[in-house]
């Protein structure tokens, strides 16, 4: 019998991987972790302030405790705020600001869940932690190893790429071989009062809200000019360019027949927005990517080796030559033309079904040319 502490959230997932583990006989206790403050000021941390309910968490720690009532457990919680601030949110502004486009929800497993949450089960004397992620963990030569779900349409292995391997040793994840619809049937037999509570989308902090209205509370609005990436012609004023991501089709606000557009690329310091009226667009298109800050799960010794990868979440894998260039950057060169792989991203790359590790896509090309530098010098030359 292990002593676990999981990480409770308020919802149906993390509910019944808490049920799970307390059947199979574990010592379970649970914890909810409190990671953003919708009313944060000036006096706290320095950020501006919200006034709206952004990320209702009190519901969701009233949520939880019904829960752990239910299931007879106790419940501790936890406020990593201004951790969160630090290691997740500043770093989502700060990539914004560069053009990028970044995953949170990647840095707070690394940073949170798997980092400041695991040290405090591990102070509090646990042997694990548990969530409610989709995910496996395996064994091979006797080391432990991140693995997709048997629910592959559920499948979460891509947001935890960049967990220590160390926290991956320490971790259980209860729900790695059943689907959503057996963890819904099993809440409805507990009579969870969360059963039927939807899941949570998109980035905690933003919540419900309008994600461009969002991050104008922390990057300024600037207009500029959106361009025809075929004509050259302004055709029409966006209200920032770090609000949009290579591969959007909506929300660029223009009228009339002209649609619809896609966005092929942008320049942050032109303050310019990138269109195209399709989708097929070669400038959407790379053919290889460079990838740093590395986290490595599966001890793979070659240097230079074929695999699976993502790009992004629930993109369906592609086979691509990856080629270590230090201990933490990779050359990606895929078989086929990659659509809207975006700089600011994580990669994931995995050999079968077992995650070798993850990084974040710095740069891509087509053709061995930095996309970007072919993109300034296509304007250039014919602007």
């Amino acid at each position: 019998m292990s002593k676990i502490l999981v990480g409770l959230s308020g919802g149906v997932d993390s509910a019944v991987a808490a049920y799970l583990l307390r059947e199979q006989g574990h010592d379970v206790s649970c914890c909810f972790m409190r990671n953003w403050d919708s009313a944060l000021n000036n006096d706290t941390l320095g950020n501006p302030t919200i006034n709206d309910d952004i990320c209702p968490q009190e519901k969701d720690y009233n949520d939880a405790l019904k829960v752990a009532n239910k299931l007879g457990l106790p419940l501790l919680r936890v406020d990593y705020i201004e951790e969160y601030w630090n290691s997740v949110f500043q770093n989502f502004i700060d990539e914004y600001k560069k053009g990028r486009t970044p995953n949170p929800d990647i840095l707070c497993n690394k940073y949170i869940k798997f980092d400041a949450f695991l040290h405090y089960a591990l102070d509090l004397n646990f042997d694990y932690i548990a969530t409610g992620h989709y995910c496996k963990k395996g064994h091979i030569n006797d080391k432990d190893v991140l693995m997709k779900a048997y629910d592959i349409n559920k499948d979460q292995s891509y947001f935890l790429a960049q967990i220590a391997y160390e926290a991956l040793e320490r971790s259980l994840f209860p729900l790695g071989d059943i689907t959503k619809p057996e963890v819904r049937k099993i809440a409805h037999d507990l009579d969870l009062a969360i059963a039927d509570k939807k899941d949570s989308t998109g980035v905690c902090f933003i919540g419900e809200r309008n994600f461009r209205e969002f991050l104008k509370n922390y990057i300024p609005m600037k207009e500029g000019n959106i361009i025809d990436i075929n004509t050259k012609k302004v055709i029409g004023k966006h209200q920032g360019v770090y609000y949009y991501t290579i591969g959007q089709r909506k929300g660029f606000g223009i009228g009339g027949n002209t649609g619809p557009y896609f966005c092929v690329g942008k320049d942050v310091y032109r303050n310019e927005l990138y269109l195209s009226s399709s989708d097929d667009h070669h400038w959407l298109y790379s053919d290889a990517c460079l990838v740093t800050g590395f986290n490595k799960l599966l001890n793979i010794k070659e240097k230079e080796f074929d695999c699976n990868a993502k790009f992004r979440y629930r993109q369906k894998d592609i086979k691509v030559h990856a080629k270590f260039i230090d201990d933490d950057s990779l050359y990606i060169t895929s078989y086929e033309l990659m659509k809207a792989t975006t700089i600011g991203q994580q990669a994931v790359l995995y050999l079968d079904d077992v995650v070798i590790g993850g990084g974040v896509i710095d740069k891509t090309y087509l053709g061995g040319k930095d996309k970007e530098d072919l993109l300034k010098k296509y304007l250039k030359d014919n602007g």
